[in-house]
C-alpha cells in the first residue's frame, strides 16, 4: 500500500523560471537513468526477491526513488511556471512567444507539447520506456546493475548541477545526487552479503577459459595491468592461439536431413557465382570505364 505525503522529501526553491533548464532536467524524470526508471527497477526486483532483507531494502529504495521523482518533477514544474502561463494565454504571440519559450535550447518539446509541465520523456523528447528496466531476476546480477545505475545517475546529476547557476536548484540536485551515493553503498553491501557472489548465477563457467585473457587488439597501446596479468590470468598473445580455442577446426557445421541437403544443393547450383567470367555491369557502363570488360572469359 502506498500513501502520499504532500510534503516533498526535499524542499524545492527555484530562483527564477527557466524553460530551457527544465527541458534538461527531464533527463532525470523520464530518461534511462532517471528516477522513474530506478523506482520501477527496484520495485519489480523487490516484489520477486525471496530474501526478506533484500526485499525490504529494494522496496524502501524504490519508494524513495518515487519521492525523488516528485522532487525533480517539481523542479521542472517550477522552472516552467512562467512559460506555462504565457503559453496558455498567448502572451507574446508568434515568434516572440517561441523565443521566450525555447531560450535558445530544446525546451519547445516540453513547452509546446506538454504545456511546460513535467513529462515522461528524456531531455531530447524520447518517451520513457520499460526497456530502461534491466532486471534479470538474479540478485547478484541485478545488484551489480543497480550499482551501475546509481553511478550513472550520479554523473547525470553532477552535469545538471554544472549547467545551472540557480542556487536553489543546485541545492535540491545535490541532495538527489547524494542519495545516489547512499543507494550505491546499500546495493554494494547487499551484494557482498551474498557469499560466493561471483560469477552471477549458478554455473561456474568452463575453467579452461575462465582465466584466459586474449590480447585481441594488438599494436601501439598494448598495456598490461591487473586486468590481464598476474596469477589470476593466462595471457594469450599469439593470434593462432585465439582461433578455434576449443581444439576444433573453427568451422561451423550442422547435420542436415537428406531431403534438406538435396534442396540446399539445388539452391547452391542455381545461385553459384562463376569465377571464370568478368561480366559488364551497370556501374561500369555508368562510369565509362567498361573498356574490354565482359567481352571474353578470363583465361
Amino acid at each position: 500500500m502506498f500513501m502520499h505525503n504532500k510534503r516533498l522529501m526535499y524542499t524545492v526553491r527555484v530562483e527564477a523560471p527557466d524553460p530551457m533548464l527544465a527541458s534538461l532536467m527531464l533527463e532525470q524524470f523520464g530518461g534511462p537513468d532517471g528516477e522513474l526508471a530506478a523506482a520501477m527497477r527496484y520495485f519489480t526486483q523487490g516484489l520477486a526477491d525471496e530474501d526478506p532483507g533484500r526485499k525490504d531494502m529494494l522496496i524502501d529504495i524504490a519508494t524513495e526513488e518515487l519521492s525523488h521523482l516528485e522532487v525533480i518533477g517539481s523542479i521542472i514544474a517550477m522552472l516552467g511556471k512562467g512559460a506555462r502561463g504565457r503559453l496558455a494565454e498567448g502572451v507574446d504571440a508568434g515568434s516572440g512567444l517561441l523565443t521566450s519559450l525555447t531560450a535558445g535550447g530544446e525546451s519547445h518539446t516540453l513547452s509546446l507539447l506538454y504545456g511546460a509541465g513535467p513529462a515522461l520523456v528524456n531531455s531530447a523528447g524520447v518517451p520513457w520506456t520499460a526497456a530502461y528496466v534491466d532486471s534479470r531476476g538474479d540478485p547478484t546480477c541485478d545488484l551489480r546493475s543497480n550499482i551501475a545505475a546509481e553511478s550513472r545517475a550520479k554523473i547525470i546529476y553532477e552535469r545538471l548541477i554544472n549547467v545551472t547557476d540557480d542556487t536553489g536548484v543546485k541545492d535540491a540536485l545535490t541532495f538527489l545526487m547524494t542519495r545516489e551515493i547512499a543507494h550505491q553503498k546499500s546495493f554494494e553491501k547487499a551484494l557482498y552479503a551474498i557469499e560466493g557472489n561471483f560469477p552471477p548465477g549458478k554455473l561456474p563457467g568452463n575453467p579452461v577459459f575462465t582465466d584466459k585473457y586474449f590480447n585481441s587488439s594488438q599494436g601501439e597501446g598494448d598495456t598490461r595491468g591487473p586486468w590481464n596479468q598476474g596469477d589470476a590470468w593466462e595471457f594469450i598473445d599469439e593470434p593462432a592461439e585465439m582461433a578455434a580455442v576449443d581444439g576444433g577446426d573453427g568451422s561451423a557445421t550442422v547435420k542436415l536431413a537428406a531431403s534438406d541437403t538435396r534442396v540446399l544443393n539445388k539452391m547452391l547450383r542455381r545461385t553459384a557465382s562463376r569465377p571464370d567470367i568478368d561480366p559488364l555491369t551497370g556501374a561500369e557502363l555508368g562510369s565509362g570505364t567498361e573498356g574490354d570488360v565482359g567481352k571474353a572469359p578470363l583465361s
